[in-house]
This record gives C-alpha cells, sequence and structure tokens, in this order.
C-alpha cells in the first residue's frame, strides 16, 4: 500500500519526497522546499488520533516548545499546522547523521573526550529550555542527534520536546494539563528517581537522565543492569550506578570525571547539579584538568532538603524477565506501589529503542 503523503504539497511549498522514520502515533518524512533551496523534515501525527485530544495536545506541545527555544544544539522548527484529511504537522530542519543511540551501537563505547564535548553542547540546549520553564523529561540516546553543522562535526541536536513539561509561567490560558502527581511520563532506562516516583520534576531531573545517557556514551552500557522496564525503574531509586571500572575493565578516564557523572545520577536532586550550565561547566573543568591547564572540578554541595513526607516502599521487581529492546516511543504508564500497581504497569510499558 503506497503512502498518501508521498508526493504530496504541504503549505504551499513543501513536497514530501521520502518517509525517514515512522512510530506508533504518526511518522517523519523528507520534504523540499525549491523556493529556499533546501531538505526539511516534517513529523506527521495520524490523523485518527484527532480524536484524541491529549496527543493532539502533546504534538502541540511539542511544536510550541521547540519553536521557543533558539540554542543552535536544538533542532529548529519553522512550521505547525493541520493537512486536509486534519493530520497534524510540524516543519523542522532536516538533519543529517545519527542519534546517540546509534553511534554507541555501531561504535561501542565513546572516547571521553569525544562524549563530554558533544554532552557540554547538549547541556547549552537544555539550560535555555530550563530558563524558558521547560523540562523535557526524555532526555535518552535516541533524543540527541548528531551531525555535522557549519563545517562543525559532532554537532549535536536536541530532538523531541513532546513530553515536555512546562511551568506555570508558560502555561497558556485554556492550555491542557497532560500529567497530574504520580503518573509516569518517559523511558525507564533514563528517567530519574522522583520521576520514577511520579513526584513533580524540575531541571534537576533533566540532568540526572543526562547523566545516564554521558555513562552510557563512556561506558557503552547503562548503569545498572536489568532487562524488564521495572526493574531499571527500582534500580533508579534504589540502587548506585556500577563504577566504570566494573563497566569498562582496563579503559582509562580523565581525573574527575566519574566524579562528575556520578554527582549528576545522585539519587536526591539536591545532590546534583543546580542546572545544567552548572554540569557543562564541571565537564569542561575535566577537560581542562587533562589538558593542563588551570582549573576545578566543581562537584554539587547538597542542600539540606525540607522534610518531606514517608517515602514510598521500593517497587517490587517482577519475576518474569524479557530482553531489553529499543523504542522510540515515550512511554505513559502509572507507577503505584502495591502488588496491583506492579501488574498494571508492567501491561503498560513498553521497551525502549
Amino acid at each position: 500500500m503506497s503512502d498518501p503523503y508521498l508526493g504530496k504539497e504541504v503549505a504551499g511549498q513543501f513536497r514530501i519526497v521520502e518517509k525517514i522514520g515512522k512510530g506508533g502515533m504518526g511518522a517523519v518524512y523528507k520534504a523540499e522546499q525549491p523556493d529556499m533551496n533546501r531538505y526539511v523534515a516534517i513529523k506527521i501525527l495520524h490523523s485518527r488520533y484527532l480524536t484524541r485530544s491529549d496527543l493532539v495536545s502533546r504534538f502541540r506541545r511539542e511544536a510550541r516548545a521547540m519553536s521557543q527555544l533558539s540554542h543552535p544544539n536544538t533542532a529548529r522548527v519553522f512550521l505547525y499546522g493541520q493537512l486536509d484529511d486534519g493530520a497534524c504537522y510540524f516543519v523542522m530542519e532536516h538533519l543529517v547523521g545519527q542519534n546517540l543511540a546509534q553511534l554507541v551501537r555501531a561504535e561501542g563505547a565513546m572516547k571521553p573526550q569525544r562524549a563530554v564535548r558533544i554532552m557540554s553542547q547538549v547541556c547549552g540546549a537544555l539550560e535555555e529550555a530550563h530558563q524558558a520553564g521547560i523540562i523535557h523529561r526524555d532526555l535518552k540516546p535516541e533524543n540527541v542527534f548528531v551531525t555535522t553543522q557549519g563545517g562543525i562535526r559532532d554537532f549535536p541536536k536536541v530532538l523531541d520536546f513532546g513530553l515536555a513539561k512546562v511551568t506555570e509561567r508558560q502555561m497558556r490560558p485554556g492550555s491542557m494539563v497532560l500529567t497530574q502527581q504520580g503518573m509516569v511520563f518517559g523511558t525507564p532506562e533514563f528517567m530519574s528517581p522522583e520521576q520514577a516516583h511520579g513526584k513533580t520534576l524540575d531541571a534537576r531531573s533533566d540532568i540526572y537522565s543526562l547523566g545516564v545517557i554521558l555513562y552510557e556514551l563512556l561506558t557503552g552500557k547503562l548503569p545498572f543492569d536489568a532487562k524488564q522496564p521495572i526493574e531499571f525503574i527500582q534500580l533508579h531509586v534504589n540502587a548506585t550506578p556500577i563504577p566504570f571500572a566494573e563497566r569498562l575493565p582496563g579503559a582509562v578516564f580523565p581525573p574527575g570525571l566519574e566524579e562528575v557523572v556520578m554527582a549528576a545520577l545522585a539519587k536526591n536532586p539536591e545532590e546534583r547539579y543546580a542546572s545544567a550550565a552548572d554540569f557543562a561547566a564541571a565537564l569542561e573543568g575535566v577537560l581542562q584538568l587533562e589538558a593542563g591547564e588551570r582549573a576545578s572540578i566543581t562537584l554539587p554541595t547538597p542542600v539540606p532538603a525540607a522534610p518531606t513526607a514517608e517515602p514510598a516502599p521500593p517497587i517490587a521487581a517482577p519475576s518474569s524477565r524479557a530482553n531489553r529492546r529499543p523504542s522510540r516511543v515515550a512511554l505513559l504508564v502509572g507507577i503505584v506501589v502495591a502488588v496491583a500497581g506492579v501488574v498494571a504497569l508492567l501491561a503498560l510499558l513498553g521497551p525502549r529503542s
């Protein structure tokens, strides 16, 4: 069956020429824009989801969030609209390259200097988003695309703000609230402990996810051994990340790098870097020290936390184990601590790609 969108003209200026990606809710197409002599990418939400106001709002929120951001390491969005069949779409810059997940699968562990430079740029993109009141909530290697821009290689672009959480100052009158406390959005392998518990999130949750991504770039593996999504969630909440030396025996890392990554992976948000800019500064300090420059590596200073209610008991891991499989679609699951809740969670969680 031929794709109905191939060859279709969009907004009177784009012509779809090729499908370059697809997911459960829609697809991404390459399109030419003759007047500008360039290619763009068009992300289309299936028309059959038009009756799902939550999905339409999520799609619109992604377009709006990305259009508000101008950092060079965030993928640019040019236009949002609806096609003749009612399907929602937005037009964004067309990128050529690979995402970080593809790079790690193809090449294994990345050289520390390369990984740190890439992630420092990603931190810059996230700092702008956080300053604008936008929390990504689904940072993972699949959502960081590495391309060449202006002759600069290893130029990362942050993608997929579909699960972005906006603060009250970003909410517009009539905006739909897509989440509520106790509900969990994200990808289990990369979600923060507070995200796993369904708590209110701030920028430090994204910093935890950045720490997991950097850990995987440096070692070729995740900081925990697990196969089921529910196991990853439990380990994020309760377990200490596996040391670099156990993950990649014999490898040599720049002094202080592991300490910086582990600080980003602190269970308590108060013990992480307060901002993406602080995390980036610590990473740059590692590179400067390695180069023999006068620099210092800054670790977060824990801030005493206010008294809180009794923490929820850990989520019991299921007895069955399945191989980990990647997924491009961010997961929406309800987390409860009772056994019945665990069963419901397992039914809703999907594998990561």
